[in-house]
């Protein structure tokens, strides 16, 4: 069919297989919530057609009043918000509820992209520069605000899709090593940590001795450095003692083990692994896994969906999810950077990286290599606002292909 020309079937294919598959899992969970995750699905394909049936220019052209409305939605938060689960992120209508920050990312990557596809942008610029990083933070200051720590690790995705812009790949170091930093100075004694600090910093300053131009700014510039590094290890513990119970003991999980948190924060990491562990390698199948037929875990068909599908569909079905993921999210990538136009370029990696940080976050938390922070799987955890903004997402993107491989320019 000639209207099917330029439809990447290789990702829409991909995108409804594990829609459907979450369906199921959650299913087997709580069948109630899979018959409504279902429903939500369903919505969003319809949503996806209204999108695909939209000009493109139209999401371009109104990029700054999605990302008003989506900052504005945060800050709504603030007076009109609903808790659950300890955060203050939700809108509740009736029976009815939807996390505004699932949608402020949309609007992020839409005016990010937007913003890159200028004629005046030159991340060489530092107008440029701080201008995105600005974009970037305002709706991040807010969800650090709420405080909503996973969905803030998440706004790191518009980082990623700077740098395929030009960002100098020291930002990511800098990064790096802070927080290299601070997960050392939480296991072992921080006058260690400074003591090891200074040590290298010497070493690296000898080793570069005459290639380094000794005025006052390069000689403020080290201090500088070796100072905010070592202030950072020597302030760790006191950081950890002013965090909220929960969130300090779900760090100090990864270090002493969730069985020393058993009966708090350790509690839905210990019967995870249990339930993951358990399934073997062709699993217990189909609504067969005792931990999740037994409800062991609390909200497994959010966060923890991922133990499902260890438990009942083993090792072999694990790995074919995560190739499934890997395929799809590197194959936006791909059509990403094949792309005539700026604007649809940043999407693309805005929106693959957001994919990226949500599935490898989610995945590491489970396994116990990665902090409990509330990140759901893409398209697999039940929640309606989640599947939505995603589909909303992978909606736009592929329309923005379409008309990509359908344009004579």
């Amino acid at each position: 069919m000639k209207w099917a020309q330029g439809l990447d079937k290789t990702g829409i294919g991909l995108y409804i297989l594990i829609c459907l598959f979450a369906v199921a899992n959650i299913y087997s969970v709580d069948e109630g919530l899979g018959k409504k995750q279902l429903i939500f699905f369903i919505l969003s394909l319809f949503i996806g057609f209204i999108i695909f049936v939209t000009r493109s220019k139209f999401f371009e052209n109104l990029s700054g009043i999605f990302y008003i409305g989506g900052v504005l939605l945060l800050i709504g938060l603030f007076p009109f918000g609903t808790e659950i689960l300890g955060q203050k992120n939700w809108y509740k209508f009736g029976g009815f509820t939807m996390q505004p920050v699932e949608f402020a990312k949309i609007g992020t990557a839409l005016m990010l992209s937007n913003y890159v596809a200028g004629p005046d942008f030159n991340l060489r610029y530092k107008k440029s520069l701080w201008t995105s990083l600005a974009i970037i933070g305002i709706p991040a200051i807010v969800v650090l605000a709420i405080p909503d720590v996973g969905s803030l690790l998440v706004f790191g995705a518009f980082v990623i899709a700077l740098y395929r812009e030009g960002l100098s790949g020291w930002f990511f170091g800098v990064i790096g090593i802070l927080a290299a930093v601070f997960l050392i100075s939480l296991a072992v004694n921080p006058l260690y940590v400074v003591f090891g600090i200074l040590a290298l910093a010497g070493i690296l300053i000898l080793l570069n001795y005459r290639r380094i131009s000794w005025n006052v700014i390069s000689i403020a510039s080290i201090i500088g450095a070796v100072g905010v590094l070592c202030g950072l290890a020597m302030a760790t513990p006191k950081i950890l003692e002013k965090m909220p119970k929960h969130q300090r003991e779900r760090i100090e999980v990864l270090y002493k083990g969730e069985k020393a948190f058993r009966d708090t924060s350790g509690y839905n990491l210990l019967y995870s692994k249990t339930a993951i562990g358990s399934g073997g390698f062709f699993g217990k199948g189909y609504k067969q896994g005792s931990v999740t037929q037994g409800k062991f875990v609390p909200e497994q068909e959010t966060d923890y969906i991922f133990c499902t599908v260890g438990e009942e569909w083993g090792f072999f079905g694990s790995v074919l999810l995560v190739l499934a993921y890997a395929v799809y999210i590197g194959r936006i990538y791909f059509l990403a950077e094949n792309q005539k136009t700026i604007f649809n370029r940043v999407f693309g990696y805005c929106f693959a990286s957001i994919l990226l940080i949500h599935f490898g976050i989610n995945l590491g938390m489970v396994m116990g290599l990665f902090p409990t922070v509330g990140i759901p799987l893409p398209y697999f955890s039940y929640g309606g606002s989640s599947l939505l903004a995603f589909s909303i997402m992978t909606a736009i993107f592929f329309k923005l292909n379409y008309t990509d491989k359908n344009s004579l320019v």
